[in-house]
């Protein structure tokens, strides 16, 4: 078996953290011990493309106990975790990843999960599924379909899909209310700032807060720090969302202007250049800037760069940037995804939703793949439901169901006052 990881001595503290996640993901390791006898997903070759994680480990080892040959590389260069990469290589999974890949390392590793010629796609900001389709033109033939976790490689699909360059099926399982309702806001939001303390061991309460985006994620992450005690300013381009983050109590002004307030800046939009060279230039002395949106271009650091005299590694995954009149901002994870480079991403209890989401929607994949058109696809909402039961019941609640009564009521249109 080919794999490459940092140091497969750590496989052993990796195991035991996939352990800790098991406990905490019910409703997948309940899929997962239901599909073991049937193997759903046996004869399918998939690649993977996504932070390797505790709790992405737990999603693999469901896939490969269901039947199916897995590779994997992080969808990320700084959000793997080497232990867990080291626990899955000594499992036996062909997995390529090591946390501080470089751009090159990065896509070397997909291309090496290419390799096995796979017949299902699984990814986090489409750059597997973009390079099967910009490289490897003549295996789409060979992929039957894939999914994808998160808004960022949704869009890139839909603009693809727009575009009539999209060559196979994928299911867009960001877009469960399973997902994005609970992942990208409350694991997003914990996570971020789980992220921004561990880099900094700030203190949050009475500090201002800027976050750039009220989407999930961004809601999720002013959420938090509210709840932190910080006094929260959200930016946006959206009027909408705008409106909805005022109607939550929450500051709104643009970047300009919140520039020269904040003491901890977060990025959470999915657009490139949201801080820039103004921006950098209004803030205050020992400003900290983060990013928690899928790729490092929110934050253009080489701008920063071009105003700073120096750059020191002060504590791990916080940089300091010393600029020409003596004024300091500190950048954390280079950029990168706060919460998963400074921390350890969202956690197990959240994950177990979004994954279950995965592992049916692969298993549909397999079943259905070859009829479906080529488009993007959104999660059943029966599968949606009946997840979010599933976990409802894992936590000991139970709710109320709609009498058959009710059932006709609620789709009799003739019904009136």
């Amino acid at each position: 078996m080919e794999y490459k990881v940092k140091d497969l001595k750590l496989a052993e503290s990796g195991k035991l953290k996939v352990e800790w996640a098991e406990s905490r993901m019910p409703v997948l390791m309940h899929l997962r011990e239901k599909h073991m006898k049937d193997k759903p997903l046996k004869g399918q070759r998939i690649a993977g493309c996504l932070h390797v994680t505790k709790e992405t480990a737990v999603l693999v080892k469901t896939l490969v106990e269901t039947g199916a040959e897995v590779a994997w590389s992080g969808c990320n260069p700084l959000s793997t975790k080497d232990d867990i990469a080291a626990a899955l290589a000594a499992d036996g999974i062909p997995i390529f990843a090591w946390h501080g890949m470089s751009v090159d390392e990065f896509y070397w590793a997909i291309e090496k999960t290419i390799d096995m010629k796979p017949t299902l796609t699984l990814d986090d900001g489409a750059d597997l599924i973009n390079t099967i389709h910009q490289k490897h033109t003549d295996l789409s033939n060979e992929v039957i379909a894939g999914t994808e976790e998160t808004t960022t490689g949704v869009h890139r699909l839909r603009a693809m899909e727009k575009a009539g360059a999209l060559l196979y099926p994928v299911i867009a399982v960001n877009d469960a209310e399973t997902k994005w309702d609970f992942d990208n806001v409350y694991g997003t939001g914990q996570s971020s700032i789980d992220g921004i303390l561990r880099a900094t061991s700030i203190l949050l309460a009475g500090k201002n807060f800027v976050v750039s985006g009220y989407g999930h994620c961004g809601k999720g992450c002013s959420m938090r720090a509210r709840g932190m005690g910080a006094h929260v300013i959200v930016t946006e381009v959206s009027p909408t969302q705008a409106l909805k983050a005022m109607l939550d109590g929450f500051t709104v002004m643009p970047m300009d202007e919140a520039a020269k307030l904040g003491d901890i800046f977060i990025t959470a939009t999915g657009m490139k250049d949201i801080i820039v060279k103004r921006h950098f230039q209004s803030m205050k002395d020992g400003a900290v800037v983060c990013n928690t949106g899928h790729y490092d271009c929110e934050v253009n650091l080489k701008q920063l760069g071009e105003i700073a005299k120096s750059v020191r590694e002060v504590r791990p995954d916080n940089e300091e940037y010393e600029l020409g009149d003596g004024r300091h901002i500190f950048v954390l994870a280079k950029g990168r995804l706060v919460n998963l480079a400074a921390a350890e991403g969202h956690p197990s209890e959240v994950m177990d939703m979004s994954f279950a989401n995965q592992f049916l929607s692969l298993i549909r994949c397999a079943r259905e793949g070859k009829n479906l058109e080529v488009k993007v696809y959104d999660i059943p909402l029966e599968q949606d439901q009946e997840l979010a039961r599933m976990k409802l019941e894992t936590m000991g609640i139970s709710i109320d169901r709609l009498t058959k009564e009710q059932e006709v009521y609620r789709d009799d249109y003739l019904a009136g006052t």
